[in-house]
Order: structure tokens, then sequence, then C-alpha cells
């Protein structure tokens, strides 16, 4: 016998949840009572669903409905507060996601609230880069001092990632399959109910910056972030996506109703660099990205976003600084800079702290803002390019790593 036919309440917009009252001859504004439950309370089972009768309920059980609550299956806490949540799914498959308790710098400077409350926090000397990359015990004291809506979640939008860059972890996984938009806001249902923390009484930051590509998931990606909007409650003046580079998808992107803040890895300042490290860049060109950056349709007080991450040796010289101020000239748009976070299996090297900054400095002398992006659970594999749903040791020895299975459900 085959399995019984299941259907997810999460992931369904307000349509899909009044067609599905609808079809059980009840009133509509159960619609929204099953909304606000699922997104805002975010309940796990249909039982918890108190605002709804008994007799409907047994009938959305019986029928296959179910809430489709994410599983936490295991999480990883960092020395410096970020929480790496392994979650998996209901084929055997798992993705991960980061929760910074203070963000990590990255909106700075990109016109939005968050981004000003980001800049308020960054230095612009990196002084405070270097100190959290040598000192995670003093970056530790910080978070336990840290003031409140400053906390960001990063999350997946794929099983692994086709896009095989070579100094990402994730790339070595290759892609199993695209989220469900269902699974992707599921992630932030399951990290909000675990810190119990609720936007948007509590300001949240969201980035869709772990394993995946998300415009290799675009309709799954765009449902899910009209979802975290309108159900969850998560503006999008404080939600980012990030892309490699999927040129066609960032034309269709800019004409998208509701649509997260626009980042793009950069990481090269030549197209035989890009290519070298961004496989896709034989694709779409750096002449091809360039041409859609510069015709995105930027909203009021809205900057692009270009991420670079600094490999020690071979795309962080003065001469790479300076093509890259070349290429981002006259732009509405600002650089964060990313020291590479290091993993077994990739080739290149951190950068030393002083090439970091000096890269910087070549941009800012430019025109061209640049900010240097804190590293955030290095020692978990939590940090930008490190999500491979590691279960081993941590990346240095000296640092503790502290692993927690969820407490079993009631």
């Amino acid at each position: 016998m085959g399995e019984a036919h299941t259907t997810s309440l999460l992931g369904m917009d307000r349509d899909e949840l009044a067609a599905l009252v609808s079809e059980a001859g009840e009133p509509r504004y159960r619609a929204k009572q099953i909304m606000d439950a699922v997104y805002r309370q975010r309940v796990e089972t249909l039982e918890e669903i108190s605002t709804l009768p008994q007799e409907f309920r047994e009938k959305l059980s019986a029928s296959g409905v179910m809430v489709g609550a994410a599983r936490i299956e295991n999480k990883f806490i960092s020395v410096d507060g970020t929480v790496r949540y392994l979650i998996g799914f209901g084929d055997g498959q798992s993705v991960e996601t980061v929760w910074m308790p203070e963000g990590d710098g990255g909106e700075a400077g990109d016109g939005s609230e968050a981004g000003e409350e980001a800049e308020s926090g960054a230095s612009p000397s990196g002084a405070k880069a270097r100190s959290e990359i040598g000192e995670p015990i003093a970056a530790l004291k910080r978070c336990a001092t840290q003031k409140p809506g400053r906390s960001t979640i990063c999350i997946s939008s794929q099983v692994g990632c086709a896009v095989d860059c070579q100094f990402c972890l994730t790339a070595l996984l290759g892609v199993k399959r695209n989220l469900t938009a269902g699974e992707i806001v599921g992630q932030v249902c399951a990290v909000l109910k675990d810190q119990k923390v609720s936007p948007p009484e509590d300001r949240i930051n969201l980035v869709f910056m772990g394993m995946g590509e998300p415009f290799l998931n675009y309709e799954n990606f765009i449902k899910a972030s009209r979802l975290l909007v309108e159900g969850v409650g998560i503006a999008e003046r404080r939600m980012t996506v990030s892309t490699a580079g999927i040129v066609p998808r960032i034309h269709d992107f800019g004409g998208e109703t509701i649509r997260p803040k626009l980042a793009i890895s950069l990481n090269a300042s030549n197209d035989a660099l890009r290519t070298r490290l961004m496989p896709l860049n034989k694709k779409w060109t750096l002449e091809m990205l360039m041409a859609a950056a510069r015709e995105f349709p930027l909203r009021t007080r809205e900057w692009i976003t270009f991420e670079y991450v600094l490999l020690g040796g071979v795309n962080d010289t003065p001469e790479n600084a300076r093509e890259v101020a070349e290429l981002l000239r006259g732009m509405r748009c600002k650089v964060n800079l990313i020291a590479l976070n290091p993993g077994p299996g990739i080739e290149f090297t951190t950068p030393s702290a002083e090439r970091v900054t000096a890269f910087q400095n070549i941009l800012r002398e430019a025109g061209i803002p640049a900010f240097v992006r804190r590293p955030r659970g290095r020692d978990i594999y939590a940090a930008c390019g490190q999500l491979k749903r590691t279960v081993e040791v941590a990346t240095s020895p000296e640092l503790q790593l502290q692993s927690i299975s969820p407490a079993p459900q009631a």
C-alpha cells in the first residue's frame, strides 16, 4: 500500500486556506483563524488550533491535513551565541538554519531601518572584525549585553546547492531538491518558537543566505517571502535575498510587488577570476550581471548589496579592489566584505585582517560604501559559506562545540 496523501497547512496562503475551509463547508473567517494559528502562534498540531471546532479539526485530520511544522533535529551553539539548527523533513533530507542574536552587520548601509541599526554598530576601521576573529570569548560577552531587536535568521532555500562556488562548503553537497514554500517558512517558525521571539513585536531580520540558490527555486522563494510578510509578520525591508547571479531572475525579481532587498554575490573583479571561482559566470558574465544590477528598480532609500568573499592571495589584492570599484562606479550600492570562513575540503585560505582593511579602504576612497561582515558561529560551521549539515568537530579545536538535542515533545 502507498502512503496516504497529506496536505500541510504551513505553506498555504490566504486564498488556499479560504478554498480549504470553503470546501469543508466552513465559514470564510476560519481561514484567518488557521493562518493566525500556523504563522503567528506557530502551532505544531491541529489540536492546538483551539479556535476551530473539534469537529472541523477531526474532519481536517481525516482528510490528511496536517500543520506540517518543521522539526529541529539538532542544534549547535557557538561561543558567540550563534545557533546552527539542523532542520529535518519527512523524506529524510535536512537543511541548516542559523540564528544570529545580534546579526553580523550584513544590513549596514543598505538604506533600510535594519541597515541603520546595523551601521550604528559597525566599525569603519575594521577593528571589530579583527577582534571577533581572534577573541571569541569577548564576542560572547558582547552578545550577553546585546540590544533586543537586532537578531538575524539565515534560512535555506534548497537541500544543498547547484551553483558550485569553489570556496563554499554547501557546494560540496550538490543539490538534492528544492524546498517548498512551507519548508522555507517552517524554518523561520521553528527558530522563532525555539528562541521565544515573535515579530513584528520583536524586530527580526531575515536573510535568504543559507543552503541553496533562492533564484533557482524562484516560485517557492517568492511565495515564502509573501507568507513571511503577510503571515509571520516580518517586514519585507527586514529581509534580504542573496543570489550568485541568476540574471533572468534578477529581472523578474524587480517586478515583484512584495520582495526582500537584493544582494548579489560578486566574489571576483574580472570574468576570468569569477569563472574560476563561480562557474555560473560562464553563462551569465560580469557584463550581463552588472547590466541587470544597474537596471534593477530600487525603492526609496534602497541600495543593492554586493557580497565579496575575500580569499587569501586570490581575489584580495589592491588591483582586485580597484577593479571592483570600477565595476560598481556610479551605482547605488554598497559592498559587504567577508573574510573566508574555512572548512574541510576548501583549498583557499583566510586573508589577514590587514589585507581585508586595505581592500575596504580602496573601495571607500573610490566612494563606494564597504563594510566588513562579522564572522558569526565560525566554530560550529555556522558562518557564511560553511553550511553543510556538519555534525563533526568544530573548525577550531580550542573553541568549545556544544551540541544540544531538542527536548522531547510533550
